[in-house]
């Protein structure tokens, strides 16, 4: 008999997905709208297939985040649409999850379960992957009750007393020192860290911070400024473990420039305290360098994001350059600005770049602007709405 060839599929099948949100009464339009559109990107980062979006308006979400009827409709499109995965676009307490499992009968995760698993597919040093492993214990840790609820709808009686609570302690015990373990590992990468610093303010070389929303383009820019070859694909998080390289300035300044992990709307917790190490570099820098996504149409949005977090962290009296990005895919009439704390650049095609090093030049040497300046999104024709991204303290432009 002829033999026959056989072709097997080995790439990883995509999970289908159903994403749900809650539209919050007396939020603005655009924290319902954007979180849903930035939800559905982070799925398609981490594999999944979006099948379909539910919201809902609520004054708060209940115990289990949806009303009984959304419930019941979300129920009805897991099982026509046959949904592997159930994705909200909040955290959910331990308890909210274990009770929508229950009820949907499918696999229930949140925003910031979905971003720890695109945060371990990135990863790649050994700091990274410990900061990853971190936040992923401290997520889960409070969540272990769930996994042997199995024990108690048994009913009781012979064979379930004690084995289940018992089992619970265990792994918590185990993960406790897990987490143990890796907090004693990241304060030794934090020390080998200071180390350089410490050689770093020997030669008095100031430090610049790039921050930025993720995928604004913070890699690209630190290539252009630097040449450090870093790869900077158009991918949600492609940066994880900062790179700080040496830069070069006309009046002779040293300095070196460190590419951080962006950031995020809602950005979990968990990962503000387990990459402690890796902010450091923006807490104990001279100069920021906020990278705005030019051509994004919630441009100025985003850039609120990143200056709420940056107050957040006590960072409001750090000098801050914005480098306006991607201008080469903007309209000309949109991107004229005249702040001098704002640079129009295109990392890809070298614009603006020069340009960029004489500012942070400028800035290095005090010769910036300290109090808050026109709105960079107003004058780069972003919208009447936009925020300040450039000056020291976050507010709404007039």
């Amino acid at each position: 008999m002829p033999r026959r060839n056989h072709t097997y599929a080995t790439a990883r099948r995509k999970e289908r997905a159903c994403l749900v949100g809650a539209r919050i009464r007396g939020e603005r339009s655009w924290s319902a709208d954007e979180s849903m559109a930035e939800l559905d990107s982070l799925a398609q980062t981490a594999n999944a297939e979006t099948v379909a979006t539910i919201t809902q308006t609520l004054n708060r979400p209940s115990r289990t985040y949806l009303g009984a009827g959304k419930l019941e409709e979300l129920r009805e499109i897991i099982m026509q649409e046959s949904i592997d995965v159930a994705i909200f676009d909040d955290e959910l307490r331990p308890a909210q999850q274990f009770a929508l499992e229950e009820l949907l009968k499918v696999k229930v995760i949140d925003r910031t379960a979905l971003i720890l698993d695109i945060f371990a597919q990135r990863a790649r040093s050994r700091e990274g992957r410990l900061q990853v492993e971190l936040a992923q214990v401290e997520y889960l840790l409070p969540r272990l009750a769930g996994q042997w609820s199995h024990l108690e709808r048994l009913g009781g009686g012979i064979g379930t007393r004690g084995p289940g609570e018992s089992q619970i302690e265990t792994d918590r015990r185990l993960m406790r020192r897990r987490a143990k373990d890796l907090r004693a590992e990241l304060e030794t990468v934090k020390q080998r860290r200071g180390a350089q610093r410490a050689r770093r303010v020997r030669t008095d070389a100031s430090l610049i911070a790039i921050v930025g929303y993720t995928n604004a383009g913070k890699s690209a820019i630190f290539n252009a400024l630097v040449g450090a070859g870093v790869r900077s694909d158009d991918r949600l998080f492609e940066t994880l473990d900062t790179t700080t390289r040496r830069l070069f300035l006309k009046s002779g300044l040293s300095a070196t420039v460190s590419d951080t992990v962006g950031f995020i709307n809602k950005l979990p917790t968990v990962l503000v305290e387990a990459f402690n190490a890796t902010l450091e570099e923006v807490v104990l820098a001279d100069l920021l360098l906020h990278v705005v996504d030019a051509s994004d149409p919630s441009a100025a949005e985003r850039a609120q994001v990143v200056v709420n977090l940056l107050s957040e962290l006590g960072l409001d009296g750090i000098p801050r350059l914005t480098a306006m990005n991607k201008i080469d895919i903007v309209s000309d009439e949109a991107i004229d600005s005249h702040d001098a704390n704002v640079v129009m650049t295109s990392a890809t095609r070298g614009w603006g770049i020069d340009a960029l090093r004489d500012a942070c030049d400028d800035a290095l040497a005090g010769n910036v602007v300290d109090e808050p300046i026109v709105s960079a999104e107003a004058s780069a024709g972003l919208g009447t709405d936009a925020v300040d991204v450039s000056g020291g303290i976050a507010r709404r432009a007039a």
